[in-house]
């Protein structure tokens, strides 16, 4: 299967990126702390110049803990500064606005020397879509600020949030690059949920859950579905679709319900913590 999206909308959102970018203080990069690699639109650095970088590992509730300290490290070893965060239950976002100050500590130096007192940190919040960036601008706020779904391309257009005196956000939509040049990036994006499941062959991607979860996380499947796991990826496919009733007429296995089935439970951490990438 090939993996590939990229929405004409995205063009346009990167062309008003480059635009924006003229007005922030600070880039903040929310990445999806399973696919930390995948999840990281190459572009970005490009776009943010020699702006300043916050770095949120999002969804790092449901990531492998070990993996998620060393992803840490490895970015901050980059000179970037990192945050563990989960948007959803607002784990992390304490941590928030100690990280900005410190990553902007050059330009609020620079003000206070120009006699610049008490202007704002303008940041821009970017990332991939589906990401959690509106989830995390709405935890942040305390509101329901910036429009929030749990599918891939909600946010539109841009949209300016004031958090406090402080800081104002800059939300943007999310934004894929026109071509993955490693197909297991556009798989891990495909495995979590960034891709539109509609354009993907979900069985195929369901088989590919199920051999890396048999060959990294053993046991995982076993205990979620009273399943052997083995090396036979269709027979375990099968399996659960037999443990879940998964079935069409003619007493047939209904073998895309299944897929989803282990596509939901994947996503949302039923299959336990898992990273797909190391640093």
């Amino acid at each position: 299967m090939n993996y590939q999206w990229y929405p004409g909308h995205m063009t346009k959102a990167k062309r008003q990126m480059q635009e924006d970018i003229k007005l922030i203080d600070l880039v903040i990069e929310l990445v999806d702390a399973r696919v930390p690699y995948a999840s990281r639109n190459p572009e970005i650095n490009d776009l943010s110049g020699n702006k300043a970088r916050l770095i949120l590992l999002n969804k790092s509730d449901l990531a492998d803990e070990g993996k998620t300290v060393k992803w840490k490290k490895y970015f901050e070893e980059q000179g970037f500064t990192v945050v563990n965060v989960n948007s959803k239950s607002g784990a992390g976002l304490k941590a928030i606005q100690g990280a900005i100050q410190e990553s902007c500590k050059a330009k609020i130096e620079r003000d206070k020397r120009r006699g610049i007192k008490n202007r704002p940190v303008r940041a821009m919040v970017v990332g991939i879509p589906n990401v959690g960036k509106s989830t995390f601008i709405n935890s942040y706020a305390g509101k329901a600020a910036a429009k929030t779904g749990n599918k891939p391309g909600v946010t539109k257009g841009k949209q300016w949030i004031r958090m406090n005196k402080s800081l104002e956000l800059l939300d943007t939509p999310g934004i894929l690059w026109p071509k993955f040049e490693d197909q297991r990036v556009g798989l891990h994006l495909a495995m979590i949920g960034s891709i539109r499941d509609d354009i993907l062959n979900t069985e195929e991607l369901a088989l590919e859950v199920l051999g890396f979860l048999s060959s990294e996380y053993p046991g995982n499947l076993q205990r979620r579905y009273g399943i052997k796991e083995s090396e036979d990826r269709v027979e375990m496919l099968r399996t659960v679709g037999s443990v879940r009733k998964c079935i069409k007429k003619g007493n047939e296995i209904d073998y895309v319900k299944a897929a989803d089935i282990i596509l939901d439970d994947f996503r949302n951490g039923s299959l336990g913590r898992f990273t797909l990438e190391e640093p």
